[in-house]
């Protein structure tokens, strides 16, 4: 079979979306809110194992977003970091470090271990890419704590985060890398770019190839409110640095594109053995749920250029990254993992596979 995931985050529940403002105003405790967490992230495998997905996540119910996650609640943040301009007009603003040294407060870990002893099903586990985290540190620098020690203590972490998982058995771990193609926004000279793929690589050497195996990256543009920060930066001015990064398995945003053909050619020249990549065939940000068969020729199409063996479907991008990102319903985010699942098993037939 040609093998099928979905990125991570699933819109949250209705209750735990009440739960998240209770205990942000303080109308419950840490005990049920903690609860109402678990409940979400049973009821929303329980919805994923429905739709036949073989591999499911915990939805990231329990994140505040795919990429503050581990450092919330820290005391050496402020709240006036980057921005990032999505093409709508909102923006997400990032906090800062303000002083040394960097730590996690939360290791994915704990999400992957939680969501295991609900399902029986391969369990993979979302991460916040290292250099999606060195845009904390300010600019101006921090007193007694230079840049490098503070990229030091970031490799460190971020090694921890992955291992633990790997060793808590999830079935791939999922470097979340959306700031690729928004660094080229930023910075059009790539010198940006390139030292996000050099930080990364710097992580992932720290790993054997048979742990690399198990360890992915995800780029898109963005999918914010149904809306990205970075579709209008050419995807051939990333796909070969993205390339670069030493992982074995590739999730890219597609069906959003406006010529995936031509993207698709582009990722041709890239590939190299042993490595598979997983082509968008849903996109979370359109409203409307794609059909199996839509699903079906998007895969045949990818087939085109990536050898089958190579070749693997994902969603465009997490369905709700944000906690507070309601744009997508949970229905529609199932109806369009059902849509997937079933397409990517049409197509495979088609192809004899």
């Amino acid at each position: 079979m040609i093998p099928t995931e979905l990125i991570g985050s699933i819109p949250r529940t209705t209750e735990l979306l009440g739960a998240i403002s209770d205990f942000r105003d303080g109308r419950i405790d840490g005990a049920a809110y903690a609860e109402r967490q678990g409940r979400a992230v049973r009821e929303t495998i329980e919805a994923l194992e429905a739709t036949g997905s073989p591999v499911v996540t915990d939805g990231e119910q329990r994140k505040p977003s795919f990429l503050t996650y581990p450092v919330e609640g820290s005391s050496n943040l402020a709240t006036d970091g980057a921005v990032i301009p999505f093409s709508d007009g909102h923006h997400r603003q990032l906090p800062h470090l303000t002083s040394g040294p960097f730590r996690y407060k939360m290791h994915a870990e704990e999400y992957l271990r939680a969501a295991k002893k609900h399902t029986k099903l391969r369990v993979k586990q979302a991460v916040a890419a290292p250099s999606a985290l060195s845009l904390l540190y300010p600019q101006d620098g921090i007193a007694g704590y230079p840049r490098e020690q503070f990229l030091d203590d970031l490799v460190n972490e971020a090694e921890t985060d992955i291992r633990g998982c790997l060793d808590a058995g999830a079935h791939v771990v999922q470097l979340d890398f959306e700031e690729g193609r928004l660094s080229l926004k930023l910075d059009p000279s790539g010198e940006m770019l390139r030292e996000f793929i050099d930080l990364n690589n710097k992580v992932l050497s720290r790993f054997t190839e048979a742990e690399r195996a198990r360890i992915g990256v995800y780029t898109g543009p963005g999918a914010d409110q149904d809306s990205t920060h970075s579709l209008d930066v050419d995807y051939a001015e990333l796909l070969p640095h993205l390339f670069k990064l030493t992982v074995a398995n590739f999730y890219l945003q597609l069906a959003g594109e406006a010529d995936p053909e031509r993207v698709l050619g582009i990722v041709a020249d890239q590939l190299r053995p042993g490595i598979r990549v997983f082509v968008g065939v849903t996109d979370p940000i359109d409203p409307r749920v794609e059909t199996a068969e839509e699903v079906r020729d998007r895969v045949l199409q990818a087939a085109r250029h990536i050898p089958v063996q190579q070749l693997g479907t994902c969603d465009d991008a997490g369905f709700s990254p944000f906690a507070d990102d309601t744009s997508t319903s949970r229905e529609t985010a199932f109806a369009k993992i059902r849509a997937r699942v079933e397409g990517t098993a049409l197509a495979a037939k088609v192809l004899g596979v």
